[in-house]
């Protein structure tokens, strides 16, 4: 795989399980999923990992590790070093397609009218590398690049940042309202509304997200930080090149 040379991401910070193409359901008595789910973390997929004695895990929290009795745990990234390889991010890579296709009828989408490539972005209204983001929105739909939102409050699922989404999520226009709440415009609230913020929020936990923006390429890559239109650019063309 071809990886993307992006330095100095900037960002604001705080699904299904399938393998090869096919769901998985691991074994609801297996010792991994009993212990975990004492600790609040639900294992949607339990594969082999490439470390003796570690099996790789998909949960609602990420990607994790732990030993086939559930006893022990690691957190963080695995790297193959013979070829440079995150393979906790390859892990994520179809976990994220798969999961973002769910969501498609909730995203909020500004479509490119040459379409070539299109992102999907975890956002926050109060984030202001977001804000940074949203501004060039003019430039990355005249490179051809559709830009799909989805909401994730950096400060949990309660509080102004969760209220302002949901406002912003339940708005007539929903275009016109988050880019008026993007540039510092009070969000009006719409009673009885109910949007799936909190799932969005749920998902991009599940994807390793910890801090916005997060964007998602087409294969399931995902930058973690503002990157210039220019330079996403560069990496959609380099990605669907590789």
């Amino acid at each position: 795989m071809k990886k993307l040379m992006l330095a100095g991401a900037m960002l604001c910070t705080s699904i299904s399980a399938f393998a090869n193409g096919v769901a998985v359901t691991p074994d609801a008595n297996d010792p991994i999923i009993t212990k975990f789910a004492e600790l609040g973390v639900t294992v949607k997929q339990i594969n082999p990992s490439p470390v003796a004695g570690l099996k790789e895990l998909i949960t609602n929290k990420g990607v994790l590790y732990a030993s086939p009795d559930g006893q022990f745990l690691m957190q963080g990234t695995l790297i193959d070093l013979n070829n440079r390889n995150n393979l906790t991010e390859q892990a994520l890579n179809g976990v994220r397609v798969e999961g973002i296709k769910e969501y498609e009828d909730s995203m909020i989408v500004y479509k490119a009218p040459n379409e070539k490539h299109s992102i999907t972005v975890f956002t926050d209204i109060s984030c202001g590398y977001c804000r940074k983001l949203h501004r060039e929105l003019d430039d990355l739909l005249d490179a051809g690049i559709t830009v799909k939102y989805l909401a994730f409050p950096r400060g949990g699922l309660q509080g102004s940042g969760y209220a302002d989404l949901m406002n912003v999520w339940c708005a007539r226009d929903q275009q016109e309202a988050l880019t008026e709440a993007k540039s510092g415009t009070s969000t009006k609230v719409v009673a009885g509304c109910s949007a799936p913020v909190a799932e969005h929020y749920q998902l991009g936990q599940s994807f390793g997200i910890s801090g916005t923006p997060a964007i998602i390429l087409e294969d399931g890559t995902m930058i973690p930080g503002y990157q210039p239109a220019a330079a996403l650019k560069a990496a959609l063309d380099a990605n669907k090149a590789s």
